[in-house]
């Protein structure tokens, strides 16, 4: 059968995947307005339990393990409706956690949202005791995470935070939360090898991905409504070509962020060979372009939008932070470039 023949492949969530999406964002419709956001200081404690109580923590864990047993796209899809909302929540986190955690003593605690965890890209350094030093990037909910996973040298672990002290660090990302983790030989336990590290950082950069999609689409819509409603000169600046192209622009990106990340999602998920190339792909094109979207929505909305009081801020300080989050769009060029290279060097092509 040639390609010609080979039935369409359907690049659409499943009918399935899509009621997650509605119910998501109908409890985030309800529960994460933009006044809830800003009022929360970066943890919104109940927004938290109620997505606990759906399942969401525990969405691309085993059902034998008290999770629902979905993956990765799943997981995708939520996090798209928790960037949508801009959720003061650690959901990111906690999903990447559980990967590492689920069959711990820390899973029941996690899924539950009894704990929270926090996750880094930056390795620690490890001693010949197990014991983990270092000072990683600022960690997002890493003042009140009670565990924190982290590369050390060819091994995932987890450093127990509790009684470990943390310095918060004021943010221009209002709706998170940000510390500083100073750790001097503090005692780790290894919860995966040089495999699961790859892939910590490949669902890193997928997770913080989806949320910067989700961000830039609703960024993106309030521009456009923006734009219908404004009138200079008796007529709606939606009229006029320069903002029409600029808007335009958006949509060409958030298109490119979604089938990235959608893409990317899928590999890891099905354990693709292509899974990392798919997650660097994903994190360069959204760490690029959710800044971009926003900046453009800024400059639409005009003076109003220069204001603290507009909710394009939100959107663009949380692109800020989740543009550099598990390696930024450089970071991502070079590792894909690595990762190609090699795939040259085995007689393999850059096209998988």
């Amino acid at each position: 059968m040639s390609i010609y023949d080979a039935p369409p492949m359907d690049f659409d969530l499943s009918a399935d995947q899509n009621a997650l999406r509605e119910a998501a964002k109908d409890l985030l419709d309800a529960e994460c307005g933009s006044d809830r956001v800003r009022a929360s200081e970066g943890f919104d404690a109940e927004l938290w339990a109620a997505m606990v109580e759906q399942g969401w923590t525990g969405i691309a864990v085993d059902e034998s393990l008290g999770g629902v047993g979905l993956g990765t796209v799943e997981a995708t899809v939520l996090l798209e409706q928790a960037g949508a909302h801009v959720a003061p929540v650690p959901l990111a986190q906690q999903l990447i956690a559980l990967e590492a955690l689920a069959t711990t003593e820390w899973g029941p605690a996690l899924l539950t949202g009894e704990s929270i965890a926090a996750v880094v890209r930056t390795p620690l350094e490890i001693d010949a005791n197990g014991a983990v030093s270092g000072r990683p990037e600022p960690v997002i909910f890493g003042a009140r995470a009670d565990v924190l996973i982290a590369p050390a040298g060819d091994s995932l672990v987890a450093v127990d935070l509790r009684g470990i002290e943390r310095t918060a660090e004021p943010a221009m990302d209002i709706t998170r939360e940000l510390a500083w983790i100073e750790l001097d030989h503090a005692p780790a336990a290894v919860v995966g090898d040089a495999e699961a590290v790859a892939a910590h950082l490949d669902r890193g950069a997928i997770y913080h991905s989806a949320e910067m999609l989700g961000g830039a689409e609703t960024v993106m819509q309030l521009a456009v409504d923006y734009a219908k409603e404004r009138e200079q000169f008796g007529r709606p600046i939606g009229s006029f070509q320069a903002v029409k192209h600029r808007c335009a622009d958006m949509l060409v990106d958030v298109e490119g962020m979604r089938s990235a990340v959608y893409h990317a999602a899928w590999a890891l998920g099905a354990g693709d060979a292509d899974g990392p190339v798919a997650a660097a792909t994903a994190k360069v094109w959204c760490s690029d372009a959710a800044v971009r979207v926003a900046e453009s929505a800024l400059q639409v909305h005009g003076g109003i939008g220069f204001t603290w009081e507009s909710d394009v801020h939100l959107y663009l300080k949380r692109a800020q932070l989740d543009s550099v989050a598990f390696g930024d769009a450089r970071h991502h060029r070079k590792r894909l470039a690595s990762l190609l290279a090699a795939r040259l060097e085995t007689g393999g092509s850059v096209l998988g």
